[in-house]
């Protein structure tokens, strides 16, 4: 080509080609990089949890190194790696911001195809801690069971295929749920993940109790279903080597292999969808007649007037403000809990199931904090001590309509734990008593020493409220007791005197109808106190 006499030649720039795998690797480590600078204290928690988990990944693969040649180490690998599978499936439901690139509708904007987009969100995903500490359980693994060089080859490619399988579970469940993730209702998930924690704990302490007491051999039942679930029958297949059976083994990776295949699979299905539907941001609302169905629906089981209006505000705040239901979960998990898995282990009592009312009727306290700011429309209806006897009373109503029957359970199932029938009424009559004496607290605490609760984050106090929150919570509880004292007593005197218990049937009603009394009482007690300090009270929970 030429201009003129002059000739021109055409020069296209090339541009080196980066495979898009390597391009998302890089993001996770700027990703990575780039938060640790963001604070002093971010970078020292991270360190601090990263040679936290080293450490304990080391002493965990000494343990595991040290049970080679068990009789039943097997079965306690395999259903290891179930568990830990378990881990990877739940964990990116309650912490999906511990990893940005979980997002993948951060990248819907971008030329990118499922295919390849799915292998470099993989490969990034076995950047960071938790695989680290996958690969040395599933190493400890494969060499506690492993006998042989046929069994190391096979227990390689087992570690290689279980924690490809984890990974690419999490990030299927993960991208499955990814708009749940980023609503209202995946924040509740957050909070709602020391409600796991908590139970899960239990769960595990109770499973270790049960192991200290009959050995190991315990999991063998277990572990024969589990080894041939994957990924753990990835690391069966190190263990069925080991014995010679090679075709089992075989037969147990291709299991493991089949299910990364139709992990990716799924994976990549979801990531088409999600890149290319449209999401709730460009669909309309939903229809608000039916949102009026279902209201009307709620109210037709409440009592009419302010008394039902409000309950049922109390009863969606325990369904939709995430801190309030966060609370309530956690009450009524404990509450039990306690009284079961003590029971199941045979040292628990039957006046544990005492605790199920105890840990729901802390849910009286501060009624005015769980508003927040909102609390200035509550306050703009109170003109009067009726006006707030009647709002006290509604917020109470809405309280027995959860405790009453979940008491009531939590009490018959313990008493059938521990087959102590004659109790039964004496164990709910105290447990009434206690719920009133709580009410009754809890209404004059929430007007007496009102404090913020934050929306955000994970605290339940506002700073600088702290103290006023503990004297609120604890005086009230000491307060309960004292107010129980009673039927406590009049417990006491029935089971130690000579014949009580023919009569202890009458604590079943004298409880039921002490405790109404008293919710009574500290209800009018608290009713004077609300009208008079709307203003302070209104300034205290504003705070957060």
């Amino acid at each position: 080509m030429s201009v003129g006499s002059t000739p021109v030649t055409s020069v296209t720039p090339v541009t080196p080609v980066t495979g898009v795998t390597a391009v998302v690797v890089r993001l996770k480590l700027s990703l990575l990089k780039n938060g640790l600078k963001q604070s002093a204290g971010r970078r020292a928690a991270y360190i601090g949890s990263a040679v936290a988990v080293l450490l304990y990944s080391v002493v965990q693969l000494i343990g595991l190194v040290a049970l080679r040649g068990h009789a039943h180490a097997g079965s306690l690998v395999v259903l290891l790696v179930a568990v830990l599978a378990g881990g990877w499936a739940v964990m990116p439901l309650f912490f999906p911001s511990g990893d940005e690139t979980l997002d993948p509708t951060r990248l819907v904007m971008l030329p990118l195809r499922p295919g390849p987009l799915v292998r470099a969100l993989l490969a990034a995903s076995l950047v960071g801690i938790g695989p680290l500490f996958t690969v040395s359980l599933l190493a400890g693994s494969v060499v506690s069971v492993a006998h042989g060089a046929v069994a190391y080859v096979v227990g390689v490619v087992g570690v290689v295929l279980a924690l490809l399988v984890c990974v690419a579970l999490a990030r299927t469940v993960a991208v499955a749920n990814i708009r749940l993730l980023t609503s209202r209702k995946g924040r509740d998930l957050a909070v709602l993940s020391g409600l796991l924690i908590a139970v899960g704990a239990q769960v595990v302490n109770f499973g270790a109790q049960r192991l200290g007491s009959g050995g190991l051999a315990q999991l063998d039942g277990p572990a024969d279903v589990l080894k041939w679930v994957p990924p753990a029958s990835a690391i069966g297949a190190a263990d069925s080597a080991s014995e010679g059976s090679y075709g089992v083994a075989v037969l147990q990776l291709a299991l493991s292999a089949a299910a990364l295949v139709a992990l990716l699979v799924v994976w990549s299905r979801h990531l088409t969808r999600l890149m290319t539907a449209p999401d709730g941001s460009t669909l309309q609302a939903a229809d608000s007649k039916a949102r009026g169905q279902h209201s009307a629906g709620l109210s037709r089981l409440l009592p009419g007037g302010r008394t039902g209006t409000v309950m049922e505000r109390s009863l969606r705040y325990v369904w939709r403000d995430p801190k309030t239901k966060a609370a309530w979960v956690t009450s009524l998990a404990i509450g039990l809990i306690v009284p079961v898995f003590n029971a199941l282990q045979g040292t628990g009592s039957i006046y544990f199931a005492c605790f199920a009312a105890g840990m729901l009727g802390v849910q009286m306290y501060n009624q005015f904090g769980q508003d927040t700011s909102a609390f200035w429309m509550v306050a703009m209806t109170i003109s009067s001590t009726r006006d707030a006897y009647v709002e006290l009373r509604a917020r109470a109503f809405a309280l027995l309509a959860i405790t009453l029957p979940y008491a009531t359970l939590v009490t018959v199932l313990t008493t059938a734990l521990l087959g102590d029938w004659p109790k039964l009424p004496e164990v709910l009559g105290l447990s009434f008593a206690l719920l009133g004496a709580m009410l009754a607290t809890g209404a004059w605490t929430s007007a007496r020493f009102p404090y913020s609760i934050p929306q955000e984050g994970y605290k339940n106090v506002a700073p600088g409220q702290s103290g006023l929150a503990f004297m609120a919570v604890l005086g009230g509880m000491v307060s309960a007791a004292l107010l129980c004292a009673p039927v406590i007593a009049g417990t006491i005197w029935l089971n130690v005197s000579e014949g009580g218990d023919e009569w202890s049937w009458l604590l079943l009603p004298l409880g039921a109808v002490y405790g109404a009394a008293v919710t009574v009482g500290g209800l009018r007690l608290a009713a004077p106190r609300t009208a008079r300090q709307l203003p302070e009270i209104l300034g205290a929970v504003s705070k957060g």
